[in-house]
C-alpha cells in the first residue's frame, strides 16, 4: 500500500498522542515548512486622526496595500489579519462601519492565496459578529463562525473568539466593556475536541492575548489561564499569536510561545507600518520576518 508524505507525517503525528511538545519537537518526523503572513490591528475608517491619539486609520489602507503587495510577492501559503480590521466614525453609524470593513476587504481580496481572519473588539463596533461574517470569506469556508480550524502542509491552525462578555453575551454593536472579554465554555469545549483530533504541530490565533502575566490583565480574556491550560494539556502547540496590544510583545509559557504583533494603525507614513512573514521550519522551530517597525527574532 502507498502512502503520501502527508499522509506519513499526519498519521506519525497522531501516533505520537499528546506528548510534550519538547518531545514532539526532537521526533525524527519530516514536517513540512510553511510560511504565512500575519497583519494585526488595521483599524480602517475613513477618519481622521483624532488629537491626542497615535491613530491614523484613513492611513492603514496603505499600509496594508504594502503588506499586501509584498506577500503576494513572496508567495507565502496564507494570509491571516489578526483582529481590530476596522473602525468606526467619532458618532457611529452602522452603515458607514459596514462601507470601511467592505474597503478593507476588498483590499484584502488582492492576496493572491488563502486568506483568513480572526475576531477583534473594535471589528463589533456599531454592527454585529454576523454582520461582520457575512461580509468577509475565510478560505474552506462558506460561512464561518468567529473560531474555526484549518491545516496546511503539516500543520493544524486554530482561530479563537475571545469578544464574549464574563457572562458570555457576544459582543454586538459598541455595547461592551472592551476589557471584559470571555472565551464561553462551548468554545472552549470546540478547542479540546479540535485538539484531540488533530494531533499534528497546532498554532493558534486570537486577537485578545492570553499570555497573563507578564500581559496586563485588561488586554486578557477573564479566564485566559484555563484557555492556558487546554493548549498545554494538548502538547503539540508550537505557537500563538496575539494583537490587541499595539506595542507588541513575546512571552514564554510552560513551553508555548506568544507572539503579539504590532498594530498597522499606530503612527503615519509607511515607516510606521507593521506586519511579518513567519516560518516554521521542520524542526519546528519558528522565524519571524518583520518589516517595517517589526523586528524580527528566532523562536526555538
Amino acid at each position: 500500500m502507498k502512502i503520501d508524505r502527508r499522509e506519513f507525517v499526519t498519521t506519525t503525528v497522531a501516533l505520537l498522542g499528546a506528548v510534550p511538545y519538547s518531545l514532539l519537537k526532537s521526533t525524527k518526523v519530516d514536517f513540512k515548512p510553511i510560511r504565512f503572513g500575519i497583519v494585526t490591528d488595521i483599524h480602517y475608517a475613513d477618519r481622521s486622526n483624532p488629537t491626542g491619539t497615535n491613530r491614523y486609520y484613513r492611513e492603514s489602507l496603505i499600509k496594508l496595500s504594502e503588506c499586501i503587495d509584498l506577500m503576494n510577492q513572496q508567495e507565502v501559503d496564507f494570509l491571516i489579519e489578526l483582529g481590530d480590521f476596522k473602525d468606526q466614525l467619532a458618532v457611529p453609524k452602522e452603515e458607514e462601519t459596514l462601507v470601511f470593513l467592505g474597503t478593507v476587504e476588498k483590499e484584502f481580496k488582492r492576496f493572491k492565496g488563502p486568506r483568513y481572519h480572526v475576531l477583534g473588539n473594535h471589528d463589533h463596533d456599531s454592527i454585529s459578529k454576523e454582520q461582520f461574517l457575512d461580509t468577509i470569506s475565510n478560505e474552506g469556508y462558506i460561512k464561518t463562525s468567529g473560531y474555526y480550524s484549518f491545516d496546511r502542509n503539516s500543520f493544524h491552525f486554530i482561530v479563537l473568539d475571545a469578544n464574549y462578555t464574563s457572562e458570555g453575551k457576544a459582543y454586538d454593536h459598541g455595547k461592551f466593556d472592551w476589557t471584559d472579554a470571555h472565551i464561553p465554555k462551548d468554545q472552549m469545549d470546540w478547542l479540546k475536541n479540535d485538539l484531540d483530533r488533530n494531533k499534528m504541530p497546532a498554532v493558534v490565533f486570537i486577537h485578545h492575548r492570553l499570555d497573563t502575566p507578564p500581559a496586563d490583565k485588561i488586554y486578557c480574556p477573564d479566564n485566559a489561564e484555563v484557555v492556558r491550560k487546554i493548549l498545554e494539556n494538548a502538547g503539540n502547540v508550537v505557537i500563538v499569536f496575539q494583537g490587541h496590544y499595539h506595542e507588541g510583545g513575546v512571552s514564554r509559557l510552560n513551553d508555548i510561545n506568544y507572539y503579539t504583533l504590532k498594530a498597522v494603525v499606530e503612527g503615519s507614513g509607511p515607516e510606521n507600518n507593521n506586519y511579518a512573514i513567519v516560518e516554521i521550519d521542520k524542526d519546528l522551530k519558528v522565524h519571524i520576518k518583520g518589516y517595517r517597525k517589526t523586528e524580527s527574532l528566532d523562536l526555538h
